[in-house]
């Protein structure tokens, strides 16, 4: 699902720039000389955050997201046209080109979390919350978002919520995860059923004691 935006919104600032200029300095340097365009993706991501902090410390409950006037500093800065900036920024999901609530929730809808219940969880956080995937709550608290595979179907179905992953859910678990970050409580990132890492559902094993069942040793 892709995220709407738009560029010239009443909501877009007319001005940004980056707070930490040593920062930029140091992001750009980490790539080589004439390949200073390789930093927009980072510098993108650190211009969410900083967005994100402006918004906590001013007591907004909105999250981070890149204005476009963050984009054209970017550009300025990399010596690049403005619409490369924007290309990039729109491709990827990663990247939040309007408001978005204080937690963005990121479900997964890939194959491995589909047929693990994925559509079930999605349907329990919209009935709870009252709004639709795409959509943020009138408080500002929680935005709703379908995306490509996060990378964790061992571990289906879940959810990315802000940096943090949340798996093996039920509707059950999604509800009451929601429930505690609303109310601020601190909430357990991982699996919500106690599996470490990435290991089989019915618990640890090693090759030693599949050969001994399978008699091969």
């Amino acid at each position: 699902m892709k995220k709407h935006y738009d560029l010239h919104a009443d909501y877009q600032p007319t001005d940004f720039s980056f707070i930490d200029k040593k920062k930029v300095k140091e992001i750009i340097s980490r790539y080589p000389k004439g390949k200073q365009q390789s930093a927009v993706m980072p510098l993108l991501d650190f211009a969410q955050r900083q967005v994100a902090e402006e918004n906590k410390k001013a007591g907004s409950p909105y999250g981070g997201w890149i204005p476009r006037a963050a984009m054209d500093k970017i550009a300025e800065i990399l010596d690049m046209p403005e619409v490369k900036v924007y290309e990039v920024a729109s491709f990827y999901s990663m990247y939040n080109l309007e408001p978005v609530g204080k937690y963005l929730v990121q479900f997964c809808g890939t194959t491995p979390c589909h047929l693990c219940g994925a559509q079930d969880v999605i349907k329990a956080a919209e009935n709870y919350l009252g709004i639709s995937l795409g959509e943020t709550t009138v408080d500002g608290i929680f935005t709703l978002m379908e995306v490509e595979c996060l990378g964790a179907c061992v571990n289906a179905p879940m959810v990315q919520i802000n940096d943090d992953y949340y798996e093996d859910l039920t509707p059950e678990i999604m509800i009451q995860i929601l429930d505690d970050l609303k109310a601020g409580k601190k909430v357990s990132i991982g699996s919500q059923t106690g599996r470490r890492c990435s290991m089989s559902a019915c618990g640890p094993t090693t090759l030693s004691e599949q050969a001994k069942k399978c008699g091969v040793v």
